[in-house]
């Protein structure tokens, strides 16, 4: 394949793979899909920061158990000070004022225990309810997937086709017009190589003037359009009406 020939077949190949991933992108099981990757990601977040609020709790309620127990260590030992018999009147009454000051702390830790506990067991229900939900959408995603699949074979398909040819196109394309050309489509949104079609660019549709078209026809068979500057493969090289 001559290379003028082969940059329209490519363009005609990038145009055809642009429709078609537009299409697909157009898809209402597409629409679906991009909804539930994005409320996945989102929860994804929620969750971080559940099972952050619950790893938090945890440590908290360990803390406090192992307060309560020292507490209790502390109020044994005490104890025991209250009841042996050497303890002096006045040791009895600095031994009272501590039990007493470990009974409130002791109240206390137990106050907060309770309060850790609700809170982990609320953390974990949530953490069970996001858990639940990620598995019904991810579920939910892959129907989607597997339906869109389901009717958009024969695209997917053609689109494979159309890459496998490309790539063949490719071989007949020089490093230095394929780089123009990838600026092309860039600028023009697709659109980057016209032909003429008797005086006349596929394309911008300016009618070039006898003074100017000979020009054209005697330069090189890939030049640039005078007027909307896309590349232009002019007429003579090969036959467009084949």
């Amino acid at each position: 394949m001559r290379e003028p020939e082969a940059l329209l077949r490519l363009q005609e190949i990038d145009l055809t793979l642009m429709r078609h991933k537009k299409t697909l992108a157009a898809m209402p099981q597409m629409k679906k899909i991009n909804a539930v990757r994005a409320a996945r990601k989102k929860l994804a977040s929620q969750l971080r920061q559940i099972v952050g609020q619950r790893k938090d709790v945890e440590m908290d309620l360990e803390e406090n158990e192992h307060a309560q127990l020292r507490l209790h260590e502390i109020v044994e030992e005490t104890q025991a000070k209250f009841d042996s018999s050497e303890t002096s009147y006045r040791d009895i009454h600095n031994l009272e004022e501590q039990l007493t000051s470990l009974a409130k702390r002791i109240e206390k830790r137990e106050y907060q225990h309770k309060e850790f506990t609700a809170r982990l067991n609320k953390t974990k229900a949530a953490e069970k309810n996001a858990r639940a939900l990620d598995d019904k959408l991810v579920s939910e995603g892959e129907a989607l997937v597997t339906a869109l699949r389901e009717q958009t074979a024969d695209i997917e398909r053609d689109m494979r086709k159309l890459a496998l040819e490309r790539e063949t196109v490719l071989v007949s394309i020089t490093p230095e017009v394929l780089k123009h050309y990838e600026a092309a489509v860039k600028r023009f949104g697709g659109l980057a190589v016209e032909h003429l079609r008797g005086n006349t660019p596929s394309v911008c549709r300016v009618v070039v003037p006898p003074s100017a078209f000979g020009d054209i026809r005697r330069g090189p068979a890939i030049a640039e359009c005078p007027y909307c500057h896309r590349i232009l493969v002019t007429e003579g090289m090969f036959d467009l009406d084949k």
